[in-house]
C-alpha cells in the first residue's frame, strides 16, 4: 500500500521563493524530472508555511517518491504537505502569466488571513481598478461580506473565485446569476489551474486558465458569456407599503436604460409617489402591463398591495402596484401632486425630475391632432423659436436612443431619432448637430463603440461623420476613404455589444494614411519576416482596393451571419467557422490595403470573391447542421484567370490548399498562426496532430542565424513538461546566440523570446521587447 502522507511539494532555489514544484510520485517520472533540471533546489518554503529547510527528493520503486528533510534542517511543524498545499502558488504563476500573455498591467499577491499564506490570492487589475479575489480557505457570509467592503474600499469592483461550497456561493450566484470557482490538477511536475463557470442549477463549466481572457469588468471564462446572457435578472428586496399610496406620473420623464425593476410584462414609469403619511418622493413605478399606462394628468390610489421594491447592487428603489384607481379633481388637490389649470387659460409646468429639462404638459387638443412629419433639416425661424440645443441633458436622451436602436441591431436616421427624442433635434443645424454627436460619444474608448455611426442618410453613414470622428480623435479620420468601411465594423460592434444576446466585439477597424496607388515589382527572395517588418530592402508601396462588388458585399454578410452563430456552437463546432471567419476578415484586409508579408499577400491573391463566398457558404451549412452543396462553383484562382467551362459536381466542398513542399515552410506558417493568436503548441500537435519526425531539425534550420529583429519561433511549441523543448538550447546555438548555462536563464530567455513572436505577429504588431541573450 503506497504511503500518501510524505511531502510532496516544495519551492525551487531558496526558502524565499514562490516558483511552486511537485515531486513526481512515480520512480520512472522523477527520473525525467532530474534529467531535465539537473540544477534545481527544493526548499520547505515560507510561503507553503514552512521552515524554509532544504529538501531532497528521495527515490522509491515500491512507495512514491517524496520529499524530505537534510538532517541539519530544523524542525518543521508544517501541516499541508499534499500536492494541494501549493495551490495558491501555482494560481498565483499562473495568474501572472496570463497578465502578460494579455498584456494587462496587474499585481499578484498572496493573503495570509489566518489560518496560512495559502488562504487567498489576491490581482489588482491596476487599468481598470478591478480586484480578483482567489478565495482558497473556507469562510462565513460575514467574514465574506468584511472581505468586499474591504476589498470595495480600496477602489474598483471584485469578483470572486470560490474554491469551496457553501452559503456564499449562493449569494453570489443570486447577485450575478453565476459564481466562479477555481481547481488545480497535477500535470507532471505542475498544477494546472482550472476556472469554473458555475450556473444556478449547479452545473459547473470548467476551462483551463490560459483559456481565459481579462477585460475591465475582471475575468472571463468561455462559458461565462453563455451564462450571463441567459441568466435571469437577480429579483430585488420587496417591502409591503403599510395604508396605502398615491401617485402621478412624471409626464416626459424615461425609466433609466438597464434598471434592475424592469420586468417583461409591466410598465416601468418614473412618478411622484406619496405613501400614506410620508412625504412625496420621485421614484420609478411599476405598473401591469395588460393595459396602455394611465395618462399621466390624473393623480391614482392604490389601496392595497403597494410593495416597495429594493435593489440590493444598485442602491435604488421603486413602487410595485398591480391595482390603482384614479381620484377626482378634490382628492387629487388634496394630495398635492395635482393643482387645477388658471381661469386665463395660462400653462402649468410640470417640475421635472433632476437632471431633466422642463416639460410642459400636453394640451387636450394635442391629443387629437393630426402628427406632421419634421423637418431633418429646420428652417431659421424654427431654431430660433425652440432656442439653443447643444443641452448635456438633450445629448443624454440622444446616447439613450441610439443605444434602444443598438439593442435592435438596426441603424436609425435623424427623423426617427426627433420623433424619439422630441421636436427640439428638429432645430439642429449641422453644427448643432455634430455639437451634440460629439457629446454623445466623447470620450473615445477602445471598448466603447461610437453610436454615431448608427445614423444613416439614404443608407449611407452621415456625410459629416468624417468631422466627428476626427474631433473625438479617430486616426487619419479626416483624410481616409475608408469612412464607410470604418463606420460598418463600428456598427457591427456596437450591435454586438448593446444587442440581445451580446456577442464578443470585433476589434476597431484601424483607418490608414491614403498611398498612391503604385504597381508593386515582383520581389525575387522571400525572407521571414514579422508583420510589422519590411520584407526586402525595397520600400514598399500602396496597391489598389478591390471594388465593392457584389460578391465582396456577400463576404461580409456571410462573415456578419457565422459571428451570430458563433455563440450557439459546442466547442468542437467552433473551431471550423472560427478559422473560416479569421481567413475571410484576413482577405478583406488584404482587399482594402492592409499591409502584410509578401507571402501571405501571394496566397490571397489566388483567392477571388467567388472563392471565399463558396466556402463561407459551406461553412455556414455545414454549422447549421443543413445539407452539404451538392455541387460547388468552379474552383477560382489567380483574381481575372478565366475559370473553367464546366466543373463536374462535388458531394463535399473543400477549400483547395496550396501545397507546400518545403516542411520548412509548412512549419513556419503554422507557428507564425499560433504567434498572431497570441498562443503557444505542444510539440504533439505539430504536423496535423502527430508528433513530428524530425522536429529538432526542422525547428533548427527554421531559427537558423537568424536576425536580431526576428523572434525565436521555436519558443513557442511546449516540450513534454509544458516547458522549453528539450533541444532548445541547440536551437539557439543554430541561430548564432548564446547558451545560458543554467536553467533559470534559459526559461526567462524561453519567455522573452515568446513575448517578442507575439508582439511581431500581432495585429497590428506591436514594438518587439529586447531579447535577452547575445549573439556569441
Amino acid at each position: 500500500m503506497l504511503d500518501y502522507r510524505l511531502v510532496q511539494t516544495a519551492v525551487i532555489g531558496d526558502k524565499n521563493s514562490d516558483l511552486p514544484i511537485i515531486l513526481p510520485m512515480d520512480a520512472h517520472d522523477l527520473d525525467l524530472w532530474r534529467k531535465a533540471h539537473p540544477t534545481y533546489t527544493y526548499w520547505c518554503g515560507l510561503q507553503l508555511d514552512g521552515c524554509g529547510g532544504e529538501l531532497s527528493g528521495r527515490r522509491y520503486t515500491s512507495k512514491v517518491c517524496h520529499f524530505a528533510h537534510h538532517p541539519s534542517a530544523p524542525v518543521c511543524r508544517r501541516k499541508a504537505n499534499g500536492e494541494s498545499s501549493a495551490d495558491h502558488l501555482f494560481i498565483k504563476q499562473g495568474m501572472r502569466r496570463l497578465l502578460d500573455r494579455r498584456e494587462v498591467r496587474g499585481e499578484v499577491r498572496t493573503r495570509d488571513l489566518g489560518t496560512g499564506p495559502g488562504d487567498a490570492v489576491d490581482v489588482h487589475l491596476v487599468g481598470s481598478h478591478r480586484r480578483l479575489r482567489f478565495q482558497l480557505s473556507t469562510f462565513d457570509y460575514r467574514a465574506w461580506r468584511r472581505a468586499e467592503d474591504e476589498l470595495a474600499a480600496e477602489g474598483g469592483g471584485v469578483d470572486w473565485i470560490l474554491a469551496t461550497d457553501g452559503p456564499v456561493l449562493q449569494q453570489i450566484v443570486s447577485r450575478q446569476g453565476y459564481c466562479l470557482r477555481v481547481r488545480c490538477e497535477t500535470a507532471g511536475g505542475e498544477r494546472r489551474v482550472h476556472i469554473g463557470a458555475e450556473a444556478r442549477d449547479r452545473t459547473v463549466a470548467w476551462a483551463p486558465l490560459e483559456d481565459c481572457s481579462l477585460t475591465s469588468s475582471g475575468i472571463v471564462t468561455p462559458h461565462v458569456e453563455r451564462i450571463g446572457l441567459s441568466r435571469s435578472r437577480p429579483e430585488p428586496l420587496t417591502f409591503p407599503i403599510q395604508g396605502g399610496s398615491v401617485f402621478a406620473l412624471v409626464p416626459g420623464a424615461a425609466a433609466p436604460v438597464d434598471s434592475p425593476f424592469e420586468e417583461e410584462g409591466r410598465h416601468l414609469l418614473v412618478a411622484d409617489v406619496k405613501p400614506m403619511g410620508s412625504p412625496i418622493a420621485r421614484t420609478l413605478i411599476s405598473l401591469p402591463g395588460d393595459t396602455e399606462a394611465p395618462p399621466a394628468e390624473h393623480v391614482y390610489k392604490v389601496s392595497e398591495g403597494a410593495r416597495i421594491l429594493l435593489a440590493e447592487s444598485a442602491g435604488t428603489w421603486a413602487v410595485l402596484a398591480d391595482r390603482y384607481v384614479r381620484l377626482n379633481a378634490h382628492e387629487a388637490q388634496r394630495t398635492g401632486l395635482w393643482t387645477p389649470p388658471s381661469v386665463d387659460g395660462s400653462e402649468a409646468v410640470t417640475v421635472p425630475a433632476p437632471g431633466l429639462p422642463p416639460v410642459r404638459p400636453m394640451k387636450q387638443e394635442a391629443v387629437t391632432a393630426p402628427v406632421q412629419t419634421v423637418p431633418s433639416q429646420p428652417t431659421a425661424e424654427a431654431a430660433a423659436a425652440h432656442g439653443p440645443v447643444s443641452h448635456p441633458e438633450l445629448a443624454i436622451a440622444l446616447r439613450e436612443a441610439l443605444v434602444q436602436r443598438a439593442r435592435l441591431c438596426s441603424p436609425v436616421t435623424w427623423d426617427m431619432l426627433v420623433e424619439a427624442v422630441g421636436p427640439r433635434l428638429a432645430a439642429c443645424t449641422t453644427e448643432a448637430r455634430i455639437s451634440l454627436l460629439l457629446e454623445v460619444d466623447h470620450p473615445l474608448w477602445e471598448n466603447v463603440p461610437v453610436l454615431s455611426v448608427l445614423i444613416q442618410e439614404n443608407g449611407v453613414p452621415l456625410p459629416y461623420l468624417s468631422s466627428v470622428l476626427f474631433q473625438l480623435g479617430v486616426p487619419h479620420s479626416d483624410t481616409s476613404s475608408q469612412i464607410k468601411r470604418w463606420a460598418a465594423v463600428e456598427t457591427e460592434r456596437a450591435f454586438a455589444v448593446y444587442g440581445l444576446p451580446t456577442r464578443p466585439m470585433p476589434p476597431r477597424y484601424l483607418l490608414r494614411p491614403e498611398r498612391p496607388v503604385v504597381p508593386e515589382p515582383e520581389a525575387a527572395v522571400v525572407v521571414r519576416r514579422p508583420a510589422a517588418k519590411s520584407v526586402s530592402k525595397r520600400k514598399r508601396t500602396g496597391r489598389a482596393a478591390i471594388r465593392d462588388t457584389s460578391a465582396v458585399r456577400r463576404v461580409r454578410v456571410l462573415v456578419r451571419e457565422l459571428n451570430k452563430l458563433l455563440g450557439g456552437l459546442d466547442r468542437a463546432a467552433r473551431g471550423p467557422v472560427i478559422k473560416a471567419v479569421d481567413g475571410a476578415n484576413v482577405w478583406l484586409a488584404f482587399q482594402e490595403g492592409a499591409e502584410l508579408p509578401l507571402e501571405e499577400r501571394r496566397r490571397l491573391a489566388m483567392q477571388t470573391p467567388e472563392f471565399v463566398v463558396d466556402l463561407l457558404e459551406y461553412t455556414l451549412q455545414a454549422a447549421e447542421g443543413g445539407p452539404a452543396p451538392a455541387q460547388r462553383p468552379e474552383s477560382h484562382k489567380v483574381e481575372g484567370q478565366r475559370t473553367a467551362e464546366s466543373a463536374p459536381p462535388k458531394q463535399h466542398v473543400k477549400p483547395p490548399t496550396p501545397a507546400v513542399q518545403d516542411p520548412v515552410e509548412r512549419l513556419t506558417r503554422q507557428l507564425i498562426a499560433v504567434a498572431a493568436r497570441g498562443q503557444t503548441v505542444p510539440a504533439a500537435l505539430l504536423g496535423g496532430g502527430r508528433k513530428q519526425p524530425g522536429l529538432r531539425s526542422l525547428l533548427e534550420a527554421l531559427d537558423g542565424h537568424i536576425p536580431a529583429d526576428v523572434p525565436v519561433l521555436s519558443a513557442l511549441v511546449l516540450g513534454p513538461d509544458g516547458g522549453p523543448v528539450p533541444f532548445f538550447r541547440d536551437i539557439l546555438k543554430a541561430g548564432g546566440l548564446a547558451v545560458p548555462r543554467t536553467d533559470e536563464a534559459l526559461l526567462k530567455i524561453w519567455h522573452r523570446e515568446q513575448e517578442r513572436a507575439h508582439a511581431a505577429y500581432a495585429n497590428p504588431p506591436q514594438a518587439l521587447p529586447p531579447r535577452l541573450v547575445p549573439p556569441r
